[in-house]
Formats: structure tokens, C-alpha cells, sequence
């Protein structure tokens, strides 16, 4: 085995090396990036290097990534240079106050957004979005509107006050709080956050002439719909709050690649169990379904390329609970017998596979899973069954990394990283 992706594998070094990658890409207009933690320097490095090479050489429109609407909308603005969007990236990024807030308040993603400004700065039109396709943001997402209307429909107020007003009895402004609160009560919000969506969607002919702030307030709304949803149900336990927020990313997808055009073309970031095919995994026997999966489902015919992403040692950016304090951790070895421990025993190098060379691999191998909840103590729980070939279409192995670096409260820490490759 090892002998063999010796032979198939291709070493990853510099930029350049990543020429096969794209000409194995082609025309695919959805291209998704995996990464194995949210935690980890090297995985936003290096999707921002391909990111890079797809908007200059292929023509993607956008990015959108695992984090809320609200907040990834506003860069957006930062990076199109939307009147008033903010003095940089880092300012807009500080705001990033959901935990856990590293994921996006980083330096990587500092830069990524300068190099996205800059770029944009020199097109009339066409400009590279970027965008957030979660679905947890039910407050800002309706503060959001709130703040929208009130400038540009302050006759549309009533509605979102009044699905406000609905939550206001609960006392959280935390999805997690009001999904405990509400339990087992009869009533909800339900009726309200969805006629707040009707209203913004019968008024949008009338909005005023910035097309995007009228889908940003109805994705706002979209999002207050299905989080409503997502929270309600997820005491009841079971696979359905996953299923749940999937469907709210594919739909969000969806949405983007309509409202630009059919030439449009979208470059997703999320983690390997959003854009690894569930079928490929253990997820499909309880019923799992993710956006990888439906993406190849719907839209195969345009092309949908799946990169996964995995590490072998390191360290990792985590919490040791839901809303611990940030922690740079410790990586173990990937344990004995999984996908990592073969890449790393077949060189310890980084390296790029494609899964056309790896069709012999039938069976499930584990594959290292880190979220934002770690302990490396008590790893074993952390190796989801894959068969690899099937779940992605390309794989990036990077043998030993680091953690990614946060943009920190304290002013000491408000530095760029001296370990940033490349100058960038």
C-alpha cells in the first residue's frame, strides 16, 4: 500500500506544484476545500493558494465558507470596497464574535481578504465575493434586516419586530439557550420568522438599487427560517440538526450561483465531513447526508471537485469544551493503520493524491476528524471510516503542522505571524 502511493502521489512544495491540481480541475465550476481541523495554519494556506490560482486562471466568482452570513457579508463589502465597509480586513474581522471566533478572526484569513481587496480593486466589474453559508446566526441575522430596513423599507419594520418580539420572552440572544428554553413549550417562533421571510421576499422589487443588499436581507431571513428550525429540533436528538443545517448550505449555494449567473463559478471551504462525499462514510448508515454529497448529486454534469485535506502531527488551534477558551494543542501521530499513518509512512513529505489512481481502495480506513471541542488525550473517537476514492476527489497530505494564528484581544498580539510562508 505504502509502495503505491509512493508511486501515484505527487510532492507539494511550492505554488507551482500545484499546476496538476489545476489541470485536474478542468472546468468543474464547483471546486470544494476540506480541511481535517479548524484549527490548522496549513489548510488556509494552502486553499488560499488554490483559491488564488482559481479566481486569476479559471474565473471563480466567489468563496464562500463554513462561517455565518452576517459577519462573512460584511467582508465581502470590505473586499468589493462598498462605501463605508470598513478601514481592513483585521477591523471587520475583530468583530468575529461567535465562538468559536478563531476559525475566521486569524491572521490567514487577514490576508486571504487584503489579497481579495486588492485584486478586486482592479476590475470595474465582476468583483470576487465572499460569503458565509451557515445557519446559526438567528439574532444577527435578524439585526441584520432590522439595520437594513430601517435605512432603506422602515415601513417593513413591523415584521421583524415582531419575530423580535418573539424570541424577547426567552431573554438569550444564543441559539443554543433558546433551543433549551423552548423545549417542550408549544409555542414558537416558527410562524414569525417565516413571515418575516415572505415580507422581505414581496418587497424586494421595491428595495433600492444594490442587488446584493437585497439578497444579503433575504438570506438573512432564509437563515432565521432554518436556524429557528435547526435549534428547535436539536434536542430531540438524532441525526436531523446536521441533515438541517447541510440542506441550508447546499441551498445557500445554490442561491449564489443563481444570483451570478451562469457563468458563475464558487470555491467552498468548509470541513472534510461537510465536503466529503457521506456517502463514502459511516455517516450514510444513520442517515447523513452533507453538502459534498448533494452538490455531486444535483450538479455533476458542471463539474464538482471534492479536495480533502489531512495532517499526520502538530499542533492544532481547539477548545477543550463548547465555548472553552482558544488552546494551541497538541497533534499525536495519526494512529496506527489510518489514512494519515499510510500517508506518512509513504514519505514523510507533503503530498497531493488523485483518487482516479486510488480506485483499489474498497475498503474504510480511517480517516483523523478534528473539530472545534478537542482532546488529543482521548483522540481514538476522532477517525471517521472513509473509502477514500470515493469520498474525495483529490487529497492534500501535510505531514507536520501548525496552528493557525488568531487575531487576539490583547494589543502584544495584534502582529502578523513571522512564520507567514511565502510573503503573504
Amino acid at each position: 500500500m505504502e509502495q503505491l502511493i509512493k508511486e501515484v502521489s505527487h510532492p507539494l512544495e511550492t505554488d507551482t506544484d500545484l499546476d496538476v491540481l489545476l489541470s485536474e480541475i478542468g472546468e468543474a465550476r464547483f471546486v470544494l476545500l476540506g480541511e481535517a481541523s479548524h484549527g490548522t495554519h496549513e489548510y488556509y494556506t494552502w486553499r488560499m493558494h488554490i483559491s488564488k490560482r482559481l479566481i486569476r486562471e479559471k474565473n471563480f466568482s466567489m468563496i464562500a465558507v463554513e462561517g455565518d452570513w452576517p459577519d462573512c457579508y460584511r467582508l465581502n463589502r470590505y473586499i468589493k470596497g462598498y462605501e463605508n465597509s470598513g478601514e481592513s480586513a483585521k477591523d471587520i474581522l475583530k468583530a468575529f464574535n461567535r465562538w468559536p471566533t478563531w476559525m475566521w478572526a486569524n491572521w490567514e484569513i487577514v490576508a486571504l481578504a487584503e489579497w481579495l481587496r486588492e485584486y478586486n480593486s482592479g476590475r470595474s466589474s465582476g468583483k470576487i465575493g465572499f460569503y458565509g453559508l451557515d445557519v446559526y446566526s438567528l439574532w444577527e441575522s435578524m439585526d441584520a434586516i432590522f439595520a437594513y430596513l430601517e435605512e432603506k423599507d422602515p415601513g417593513a419594520l413591523q415584521v421583524v419586530q415582531e419575530a423580535m418580539d418573539c424570541f424577547e420572552p426567552f431573554n438569550v440572544k444564543e441559539g443554543f439557550s433558546y433551543a433549551e428554553r423552548s423545549y417542550g413549550i408549544p409555542s414558537s417562533c416558527e410562524k414569525e420568522v417565516e413571515d418575516l421571510l415572505v415580507n422581505i421576499r414581496n418587497r424586494m422589487p421595491w428595495f433600492d438599487k444594490d442587488p446584493e443588499g437585497a439578497f444579503s436581507a433575504e438570506q438573512n431571513a432564509l437563515v432565521a427560517v432554518n436556524a429557528e428550525k435547526y435549534y428547535q429540533t436539536m434536542l430531540k436528538g438524532g441525526e436531523f440538526t446536521w441533515n438541517i443545517r447541510d440542506r441550508h448550505m447546499f441551498d445557500t449555494v445554490n442561491r449564489l450561483m443563481k444570483f451570478h449567473g451562469p457563468d458563475a463559478k464558487i470555491i467552498i471551504w468548509e470541513h472534510n465531513t461537510h465536503i466529503g462525499d457521506a456517502r463514502a462514510t459511516d455517516m450514510k448508515q444513520t442517515g447523513l447526508i452533507n453538502i459534498g454529497q448533494l452538490l455531486k448529486e444535483e450538479h455533476h454534469k458542471e463539474g464538482v471537485y471534492r479536495i480533502g485535506f489531512g495532517s499526520y502531527e502538530g499542533n492544532v488551534m481547539a477548545g477543550r469544551n463548547w465555548g472553552a477558551p482558544m488552546k494551541r494543542m497538541r497533534m499525536p501521530r495519526a494512529r496506527q493503520g489510518s489514512w494519515e499513518h499510510l500517508l506518512h509512512g509513504a514519505g514523510a513529505h507533503d503530498k497531493l493524491l488523485f483518487s482516479r489512481d486510488l480506485k483499489h481502495l474498497v475498503s474504510p480506513v480511517g480517516h483523523r476528524a478534528i473539530g472545534v471541542v478537542y482532546d488529543p488525550d482521548y483522540e481514538y473517537g476522532n477517525y471517521v471510516p472513509s473509502i477514500i476514492p470515493e469520498r474525495y476527489e483529490a487529497f492534500i497530505h501535510l505531514d507536520k503542522t501548525e496552528a493557525l494564528h488568531p487575531l487576539l484581544i490583547e494589543p502584544d498580539s495584534l502582529q502578523m505571524p513571522e512564520t507567514y510562508p511565502w510573503g503573504i
